[in-house]
């Protein structure tokens, strides 16, 4: 769509009839309407159909349109007023597809006006946020009700961050500010960031098999859940799908677990390592992966595994991506000790997104602490990087 836009043209007053093509700043904020547009009506149309296929009635479209819409501001750091209190969880598969689809609005546009210059890069990032924040605000203005409230002020600093990094790096990565960036940079940068991003899609990977894992060793459990909500095979399908859009969520859940500090599931309920506290939890399908008794499962032992797994991984990589003007084992040593603090940082980063709170008193905590999983993450990682892009220079090296 943005590349349709880009290819108009309109005349006006001041160019004597001549045509001239849609103004950067209009097709920013165009591309930004069309995020917005085609996130929400997807989300929408989905929500409908469940609850049009649920026996007992469901939501009217008008509310289950309400309730996309909710789902879209939780998605972006948004924070809902519930009678039992406030609400701050974000989905973060959607807000993942919301990140995606700002950037690849960027990316349309810059790759169409072949934007080069900082200065043109940052007029269009700037352009890019305050559009979305007003389409946010304007939402959330729509949706607030004395039953649901919105706080305007996550409601406005969440999008605002997201679109931020989202339209940055779009913009970036295809304008080639990006690569003239980490060109200034020490040669070591490249490998230490693609071993950051290898670790933490191991860590991931595997923090979603312990999840799935956990899940199938209690399929009775998450059945019998699933029927207490009512709504037949629909009602199902939107619980699945509801879970399916917390999964990153629980992923983030596993690695603190696995890093040492846990997660809790309210102040009753903590589940790491060394111990786990059961108490009452909301009825939610996912959380029949949640142990049953207080003795710590086989599953939370093995993932102890997955930091010094990811620390491997991302040290590896940093060692197969040093070039002959890089260095040694030794340089490739530290620069794995580098990619393992930075992998602790995401981490933290991660664990920090995907917690929140789902409600007062006992729910006001949900998530992994994320300091002290970014801490345990980095220090693990750290060690085992280090190892492996030592070792896997070396035999580079021969």
């Amino acid at each position: 769509m943005v590349s349709l836009l880009a290819r108009l043209s309109w005349s006006g007053p001041d160019d004597g009839g001549r045509r001239r093509a849609l103004p950067l700043m209009w097709l920013t904020v165009a591309a930004v309407a069309a995020v917005t547009a085609a996130g929400l009506a997807g989300l929408g149309l989905a929500v409908v159909v469940v609850q049009t296929l649920d026996p007992t009635g469901g939501l009217p479209v008008g509310g289950s349109i309400a309730l996309a819409a909710r789902l879209w501001l939780l998605a972006q750091g948004g924070e809902l007023t519930l009678p039992s209190g406030r609400l701050v969880l974000a989905p973060l598969l959607l807000t993942l597809g919301i990140a995606w689809g700002l950037s690849q609005a960027a990316r349309s546009v810059a790759g169409t006006q072949e934007l080069v210059a900082a200065r043109d890069a940052v007029r269009v990032a700037g352009a890019g946020v305050a559009v979305h924040v007003v389409l946010t605000l304007l939402i959330a203005v729509v949706l607030d009700s004395p039953g649901v409230g919105v706080g305007l002020i996550r409601t406005t600093a969440g999008p605002a961050v997201l679109a931020a990094a989202a339209f940055g790096w779009g913009l970036t990565r295809e304008s080639g500010l990006m690569d003239a960036a980490l060109d200034r940079l020490p040669a070591a940068a490249r490998p230490v960031l693609r071993g950051v991003l290898a670790g933490l899609l191991t860590a991931l990977a595997l923090c979603t098999a312990v999840v799935a894992v956990a899940l199938a060793s209690d399929v009775r459990g998450y059945a019998a859940l699933s029927g207490s909500l009512g709504g037949a095979a629909a009602g199902a399908v939107g619980l699945l799908s509801l879970g399916t859009l917390l999964l990153p969520n629980a992923a983030a859940a596993v690695l603190g677990m696995s890093a040492g500090p846990g997660f809790f599931v309210g102040s009753g309920t903590l589940v790491s390592v060394h111990g786990v506290t059961l108490g009452a939890v909301p009825a939610l399908p996912l959380l029949a992966a949640l142990p049953d008794t207080q003795a710590v499962p086989l599953i939370a032992f093995a993932s102890q595994a997955v930091p010094a797994l990811a620390g491997l991984v991302a040290g590896t990589t940093v060692g197969r991506w040093f070039g002959p003007q890089d260095g040694g084992s030794v340089i490739a040593g530290l620069a794995g000790i580098a990619s393992g603090i930075l992998l602790g940082v995401a981490s933290g980063v991660l664990a920090w997104g995907a917690g929140g709170t789902l409600g007062d008193g006992g729910l006001a905590q949900v998530g992994a602490p994320a300091v002290a999983t970014g801490i345990a993450v980095a220090a693990q990682t750290g060690i085992a990087a280090a190892v492996a892009a030592t070792v896997t220079r070396w035999r580079a090296l021969g």
